[in-house]
């Protein structure tokens, strides 16, 4: 069932609800005017109570949407009004239906119980009017309530059964929901992982032949001359974009994370940064590691190796360290480093920040840095967590991996 069609349904379902009132409610006093004297004073005490209870249903219901969820004001007012009508006249009794019409489609023991204080109500009318009634208008009155009663409650079951199974779908199309932004999800991996294999086969081994024949040539020229100059600058651009293709098949493979955890992979990548460079780098994990989804932990992976790539190349720090904190509902990253730092509002943002807060953003996260000239600089990054740990991925902490009562811990550098 589609959306517009579970407008439709509630539309009709509310129209009828409006017409059993009125009608009910109208008849109800009709009936009324024909027992008694037409004159001014009679049909006014009937007449003008009815109508009370149609401007109070038609705020209550009509206008402020009560038609599914009645509030109490309205229950409590228009039950005054009926027992009103009833002292005045008991041939008013059968407006308890109208006042319970928004119940009887949706309540089924709410109806039932109408039903039957109704038609005690007009029995003990009977019997109070007209002395003892004999046994078949009593087996009438019980055939004809035993009667309202299981219609009512039909209707009102089968008005449940719909409403869960339109719950059923909601769930079923949710669901596929799911599937479908997974599926996207891993086209977009798979996407990545054929473009980071093409750039390696075809842009990497380029580069690399490249700088192996100027490397060579280098070998056969005078090494002062301005060929030799000429040809160590071509080597040099070659090895860089050689450097900088490597450094995009990275970015595209979430490989660092097959078959581990992300406080692992950036374990790794600490433990790289310092057996490659002599800097002191080291990673500190606090709380209790809940995993995310796949793609999640790779994007928050690229973010802290875009954050020690510019530790590494720009800041000539000496210290850097990588901070996980799970802390409940929220995963905070923090990449700090001593080194040269420099002034934000100086400097204008170069694709890797804005990458990084670019992958914050897509995470639902936040995207913070800050840096002084001298002082060093901090990455400070937080993403939300799952209230439940995804299926795919073990949310068991790793054997390294602190509780939360043993505080952090931190990993020595690689030497």
């Amino acid at each position: 069932m589609t959306p517009r069609q579970v407008r439709q349904g509630a539309r009709w379902k509310a129209a009828a609800q409006h017409a059993l009132f009125a009608v009910v409610l109208v008849l109800s006093v009709l009936g009324a005017l024909a027992g008694t004297d037409p004159t001014a004073g009679t049909a006014l005490l009937r007449i003008g109570p009815a109508v009370g209870l149609a401007v109070w249903y038609a705020y209550w219901i009509a206008l402020r949407g009560g038609t599914g969820r009645p509030p109490l004001p309205y229950l409590v007012g228009a039950l005054a009004a009926w027992v009103a009508m009833s002292v005045v006249d008991f041939a008013l009794l059968p407006v308890a239906v109208a006042v319970l019409a928004p119940y009887w489609l949706r309540r089924a023991w709410w109806s039932a119980g109408g039903v039957l204080v109704l038609g005690g109500a007009w029995s003990w009318q009977r019997f109070t009017t007209d002395g003892p009634a004999d046994v078949r208008t009593l087996t009438g009155c019980a055939l004809g309530v035993a009667l309202a009663v299981t219609i009512t409650c039909y209707v009102a079951t089968l008005d449940h059964e719909s409403h869960r199974r339109q719950r059923l779908l909601d769930e079923l199309t949710a669901a596929q929901a799911e599937r479908a932004a997974a599926e996207r999800q891993a086209g977009t991996l798979a996407e990545r992982q054929r473009l980071a294999r093409e750039v390696h086969d075809t842009l990497t081994q380029g580069f690399a032949s490249i700088a192996m024949l100027l490397d060579a040539a280098r070998d056969d020229l005078p090494p002062a001359s301005p060929a030799a100059r000429r040809v160590g600058q071509a080597m040099r651009t070659a090895r860089d974009n050689l450097a900088e293709s490597r450094r995009l098949v990275h970015a595209l493979r979430p490989a660092p994370l097959d078959g581990t955890h992300l406080a692992e992979a950036v374990r790794e990548l600490t433990a790289r940064l310092a057996e490659e460079t002599g800097i002191e780098a080291y990673t500190i994990v606090t709380g209790r590691p809940v995993a995310l989804a796949a793609g999640s932990e790779g994007e928050v992976l690229r973010i802290v190796q875009e954050a020690l790539t510019n530790a590494r190349r720009h800041a000539r720090a000496e210290s850097v360290s990588v901070t996980l904190s799970y802390l409940g509902d929220v995963l905070a990253v923090d990449v700090q480093d001593d080194g040269s730092g420099f002034a934000p509002a100086a400097r204008h943002a170069g694709i890797g920040l804005t990458t990084m807060r670019e992958r914050a953003a897509a995470l639902d996260g936040t995207f913070t840095l800050e840096s002084v000239a001298g002082e060093g600089t901090t990455v400070a990054v937080t993403v939300p967590l799952p209230t439940e740990p995804p299926a795919s991925a073990g949310a068991e902490p790793s054997a390294s991996a602190p509780s939360p009562a043993t505080g952090p811990q931190r990993m020595a550098p690689a030497s």
